[in-house]
């Protein structure tokens, strides 16, 4: 008697505590499906795939070098493809209609029960992988653009100490620029002030952050708005910015001064 062939995956992700955790996840929600490969960034994702060939791949959007959309070009229809993304932009009409599958960062067990549902059905109906050329050509042209004007980004991955933590952007309270690096400053699970380094510039995480949520006030500070107690005015045309519960106090520079100019 055959033994029926497990369903196998690949998953693709720069951070390999995040590669973990979704395998993890994918056992307790799906034990029969056997995680074969994990990949590093997108070109990685593509030789392990020609490689291995397993039946789903779980790819990030976001990988240094080959994104996880132009890898699934390549990958093409021979196999089922999931996009996992912090970005709220790639949960498009297509995704929700069946053509392609998305799970956002980080990854709740309800949707991803569901995602495992919809493969199940694709893989045991025998029915053949949705994705299309133009739809990942599309997908992959919005992400060289940024994204639209109504995107923002709702997750952060930082490093604190050996720690990899996901930080939702509505919990931060600034973000201010350490030469290469950012400092995030937010609330954590218990509610007190905490920090942590950013491998990424200031002004490339200010274009990803809601703008009617986010500020400048200085060439070196993004304050949340919503967590600004009051503004005082200073000398020579500046401003200073207090927080809730917070000791620090974030400089408003001259040429930001008119987003206070009620005061």
């Amino acid at each position: 008697m055959n033994t029926p062939k497990r369903p196998t995956a690949l998953i693709a992700d720069d951070e390999p505590l995040l590669r973990d955790e979704l395998e993890l996840m994918l056992a307790q929600a799906w034990p029969e499906l056997e995680v074969i490969a994990q990949a590093r960034n997108g070109r990685e994702a593509v030789e392990m795939f020609e490689a291995r060939q397993p039946d789903i791949c779980f790819l990030d959007v976001h990988m240094p070098g080959l994104s996880g959309v132009e890898a699934a070009r390549l990958i093409g229809p021979r196999a089922h493809l999931v996009f996992v993304t912090a970005f709220d932009q790639y949960a498009l009409k297509a995704f929700e209609h069946g053509v392609l599958d998305y799970l956002v960062k980080p990854v709740e067990p309800a949707r991803l029960a569901t995602t495992v549902q919809r493969l199940q059905q694709r893989l045991n109906g025998a029915e053949p992988v949705q994705a299309t050329e133009d739809l990942l050509q599309q997908l992959a042209a919005h992400l060289q653009r940024g994204g639209s004007a109504t995107s923002s980004l709702r997750w952060i991955r930082a490093s604190v100490g050996q720690t990899l933590r996901l930080i939702a952007v509505d919990d931060i309270d600034f973000l201010k620029s350490d030469e290469k690096y950012t400092l995030i400053a937010w609330r954590g699970d218990d509610g007190k002030p905490a920090e942590a380094l950013l491998r990424t510039p200031l002004k490339e995480l200010l274009a990803q952050l809601d703008a009617a949520q986010f500020m400048q006030v200085h060439r070196s500070v993004v304050v949340n708005m919503k967590a600004i107690s009051h503004v005082t005015r200073g000398l020579n045309e500046t401003a200073d910015v207090h927080l809730k519960g917070r000791s620090e106090v974030l400089p408003v520079s001259r040429t930001f001064l008119h987003l206070f100019k009620q005061m």
